[in-house]
């Protein structure tokens, strides 16, 4: 059975996390929810501004090893997303998750990680609209649409586009 990781910290959209996990896990697969966060619980939004569910996470990011997973997703959330791209331990797992070519998943402004990662230069992503600017000056191409893959990068925009960047993850790895 294979294994897909989501890495977050608080804040994070909780459809970007809840319904991709449930669809995937629908497909039959096994996941596990990484933190940044200095506690296992970890609070999800609805539309960025209202606090929806808590979680309790799996494991701590500096206790991932990128070899136990198949996939990583980054489900968005401003001040997730803000967040996490500047966590050393979140870039480290990304970095091995990307170097192995394993898919990266990463929705609405989740992609902010990319660009500080150094993954999005050269790359062609979409993401949350406001984030265009944003990409294209880390040197990415930004297109608008539901989904786009690019190697092992699997991107999109927003809730909206969640059956779509199931399906993509989900056709990554078969």
């Amino acid at each position: 059975m294979k294994t897909i990781a989501f890495l977050l910290h608080n804040h994070f959209e909780q459809a970007e996390y809840e319904d991709v996990n449930n669809q995937l896990k629908d497909k039959g697969y096994q996941t596990v929810l990484i933190t940044t966060n200095k506690d296992k619980q970890v609070q999800a939004m609805q539309q960025d501004v209202d606090k929806a569910d808590t979680f309790t996470a799996d494991i701590f990011a500096s206790e991932a090893d990128a070899n136990n997973y198949d996939a990583l997703v980054l489900p968005g959330g401003t001040v997730n997303a803000d967040t996490i791209r500047g966590k050393q331990d979140a870039h480290q797992l990304i970095h091995a998750i990307n170097d192995a070519g394993k898919p990266l998943a990463v929705i609405c402004h989740a992609p902010w990680v990319l660009i500080n990662t150094g993954i999005a230069k050269g790359k062609t992503l979409t993401a949350y609209h406001s984030l265009k600017t944003d990409l294209q000056n880390a040197g990415a191409d930004f297109v608008d649409q539901t989904v786009q893959v690019d190697g092992n990068l699997i991107t999109s925009r927003n809730p909206d586009d969640i059956d779509n960047f199931v399906a993509a993850i989900d056709k990554a790895l078969s």
